[in-house]
């Protein structure tokens, strides 16, 4: 796979196709993977693929709108760049994509690889990408089985004050870095609501309140959007559950539109969207 890669990625440079190639390399631990930016073809042979290629590249293409740009995807990557494409926020024409199967990859840390896979990687039902221009590896093929949220099961099984309570706790201990939002693919906004002031949406005071109403607002700006690649629970430095949230939200926008975000490139958000004959269970309309 590695070596289809790196083949593929010297002849999108050396044909002038593209000017860079997002991919991964070795870490400077040895042990694990980290982005790369390739633009000469000299440097192809730092390309890498394994089990520790743990992080979604796709972010890295908006600030890459206008350039011939080639990226490496496993499935889940591939679906937040459809998300992308269908927000018109790249241009097709733009992304060469190296789309590799993917069995899952593991849970690494500084120096520190582990044997189980990450918890996105446990309930994914999707291993080819649904978009690329070049695939590396066999399709996998694989039935349509129901998407389900066992991660959230215990959540669910709590009260309303107990849920209230854990979450309460987790958002507590949030320091307001955003690296949560920097992270995400489905967070690209020019100004985002924490920063402006007029109106104020959220304080830049440190309390429970401030934090729960960022991550609320976080979560619903990405219900029907967050493909569940759980990249902003990985780099939060104080361990917020975040993907819990998420999956939370995807659970219910699976449930009212039988929708999965990032499986065309076409496909809007259904919180994006308003269909007149539209009927959701929850109430009727009267004149």
């Amino acid at each position: 796979m590695i070596q289809q890669i790196k083949e593929k990625a010297k002849e999108l440079l050396d044909s002038g196709a593209v000017s860079c190639v997002i991919g991964y390399e070795r870490a400077s631990d040895g042990l694990t993977a980290r982005p790369l930016f390739v633009y000469e073809a000299e440097d192809i042979d730092r390309l890498i693929f394994d089990e520790t290629c743990t992080h979604n590249l796709v972010k890295y293409l908006l600030n890459r709108k206008d350039e011939p740009t080639a990226i490496v995807v496993k499935p889940c990557d591939a679906r937040a760049l459809n998300v992308l494409l269908g927000e018109k926020q790249l241009r097709r024409e733009n992304v060469f994509i190296i789309g590799v199967t993917c069995p899952g990859v593991v849970k690494t840390g500084w120096n520190k690889k582990g044997d189980e896979l990450e918890a996105r990687c446990q309930v994914c039902t999707q291993h080819t990408p649904p978009i690329y221009d070049f695939l590396v590896g066999e399709p996998i093929e694989e039935p349509s089985p129901p998407i389900t949220f066992s991660d959230v099961t215990d959540l669910e099984g709590k009260s309303a004050a107990e849920r209230a309570s854990f979450w309460a706790e987790q958002f507590e201990r949030c320091i307001r870095c955003y690296a949560c939002r920097d992270v995400c693919p489905g967070c690209y906004c020019t100004e985002c609501q924490v920063e402006q002031l007029d109106p104020e949406w959220v304080s830049i005071r440190f309390t429970p309140e401030e934090n729960l109403m960022w991550h609320v607002m976080r979560a619903f700006h990405l219900a029907g959007r967050c493909i569940g690649c759980n990249e902003c629970e990985r780099v939060c430095p104080v361990n917020i559950p975040l993907s819990l949230l998420n999956r939370k939200l995807e659970q219910e926008v699976s449930a009212l539109f039988d929708f999965q975000a990032g499986l065309a490139d076409d496909a809007r958000a259904p919180l994006a969207t308003f269909k007149k004959d539209e009927k959701l269970g929850i109430g009727e309309w009267h004149e």
